[in-house]
């Protein structure tokens, strides 16, 4: 006889609430939606920003035959735009002073440098990659010269550039923003869509946030989470191997979000001092010795701690996208012995979970059908006493002006998988955690990104130091790499 089918039950599923975004330090000025947001009470630091940058002075680099395109950019951010897509989430975009309560203006005529049409044009020697890199810190090194003249750099690196610009072992864009970190110049790179992009709303949020982020300015922090401790510190840990495959070694960086509303973003870039012994192990699931681990944490720390005067967080979250293998952990709470409370959590983004929406139906059978929507954002299934499954992506209708919104439209969405490997509490908390993280990338107009914004920078920051060998082992601001 066949043995009876088993059937297995899942956890009950718990829909958590929108994070909210703050647009300033009032508790009445809240907002689902950023852009909605910015339109109600502008941006967090309004009242500080415009004391020292009532107009963002714009500079631009890239070739001669484009200086009028990047003109007219500029034109169409200052100029109000009317949404051509995604009409229940993008609203009219009033002009940039409107939304950002600043001026946004061309820089003195000194702070533009104008390149030549052609690459092979580029002055220098050497293959095409060593004359843009060196392009890029000359223009980088005039303007520094006229440093008090702008606030932004816009440089283009036109498509007909890849052959440099995205080379083996060279990316010019990563090249770019290790300049610029150098300098301490703040860069938004553009690409020929940006002169050709159709939905001219959608641009100028994307450009216009980006650019009064990377002036210095906070679009919005996140608003107070029920349950989260108000000194809670957040570290996002990415690696990266740079070096001789025979002695590779791993580049880490944390990003920190400090005080549970998103500021203080700012990244140690470390590099661990023990050389990778298992190349292959390495790339499916990269740690850190427990002495690395503890030396990164604790630098990472102090730099909490001079931000804080002197204060300890109350709690600690370490996010990384693998597995927290045991001589982390142990190096972790070496670090951070004196915190009370300090939680490993592993997110990872490869799930193979699908769940579909069912909604009732008004016959007897079948009782419910799929809906046209994907689970809605938020939802939550517990799998265990220290994992869970939190969609990040899903439908948010109350971002939307038409009753449903799903972001990208495509496909049905999988969750993140949350692990704790260290720290105890409710598994609510920490999901709900990822999924408020998740809206705190200020380098696009979305509602949220695929993973919290922790994973995000420290990624891009991993990626950019592993490429640029010559960066300084430093703390930067998070601007400089957007």
């Amino acid at each position: 006889m066949n043995a009876p089918a088993k059937t297995t039950k899942l956890a009950p599923f718990t829909l958590l609430d929108e994070p909210r975004l703050a647009f300033s330090p009032s508790e009445d000025h809240t907002h689902v939606h950023p852009l909605r947001g910015l339109l109600d009470f502008g941006p967090f630091s309004q009242g500080s920003f415009g004391g020292y940058t009532p107009s963002l002075r714009i500079a631009t680099v890239g070739p001669n035959s484009t200086f009028r395109q990047r003109g007219e950019l500029m034109r169409l951010l200052i100029a109000p735009q009317t949404p051509t897509d995604r009409a229940e989430y993008v609203p009219a975009y009033p002009g940039f002073e409107a939304v950002f309560r600043a001026g946004l203006k061309s820089a003195p005529a000194e702070a533009h440098v104008k390149w030549p049409d052609y690459l092979e044009q580029l002055p220098g020697d050497g293959p095409a990659t060593a004359r843009l890199l060196q392009a890029m810190d000359s223009a980088l090194q005039r303007l520094n010269l006229v440093r008090d003249q702008f606030d932004v750099v816009l440089v283009h690196l036109p498509e007909s550039w890849s052959l440099a610009t995205r080379a083996p072992l060279f990316d010019g864009h990563d090249a770019l923003k290790a300049l610029g970190a150098k300098y301490g110049i703040p860069t938004q790179v553009l690409n020929d869509r940006a002169f050709t992009f159709k939905h001219k709303a959608s641009l100028a949020w994307r450009l216009a946030t980006a650019l009064y982020v990377k002036a210095g300015g906070t679009p919005w922090k996140l608003a107070p989470l029920q349950g989260v401790p108000a000194d809670t510190a957040y570290i996002g840990l990415a690696y990266a191997l740079r070096g001789d495959q025979k002695d590779a070694h791993y580049v880490t960086c944390c990003s920190q979000v400090f005080d549970m509303d998103g500021g203080g973003m700012q990244f140690v870039a470390f590099e661990a001092r023990d050389p990778v012994t298992d190349l292959q192990e390495a790339r499916r699931n990269p740690y850190l010795s427990r002495d690395d681990m503890r030396a990164v944490l604790a630098r990472s720390l102090s730099l909490y701690q001079g931000r804080n005067g002197g204060q300890l967080p109350r709690r600690m979250v370490i996010h990384k996208t693998t597995a927290f293998k045991d001589s982390e952990i142990e190096g972790a709470f070496d670090a951070l012995a004196g915190v009370p409370e300090v939680e490993c959590i592993e997110v990872g983004a490869a799930s193979c979970w699908r769940g579909v929406w069912l909604i009732p139906t008004d016959r007897q059978t079948p009782r419910s059908r799929p809906s046209g929507y994907p689970v809605p954002r938020g939802t939550m299934v517990v799998r265990s006493g220290n994992s869970a499954l939190v969609w990040v992506a899903g439908n948010a209708p109350l971002v939307s002006t038409s009753g449903d919104y799903y972001q990208g439209k495509k496909s049905i969405p999988k969750p993140l998988q949350l692990v704790r490997h260290a720290g105890s509490g409710p598994l609510e908390l920490i999901a709900h955690e990822a999924l408020a993280l998740t809206k705190m990338d200020w380098n696009n107009d979305a509602l949220y990104d695929p993973v919290p914004v922790s994973i995000r920078y420290s990624q891009r920051l991993a990626r950019t130091i592993a490429n640029v060998p010559d960066l300084p082992r430093n703390v930067y601001p998070y601007r400089l790499f957007m």
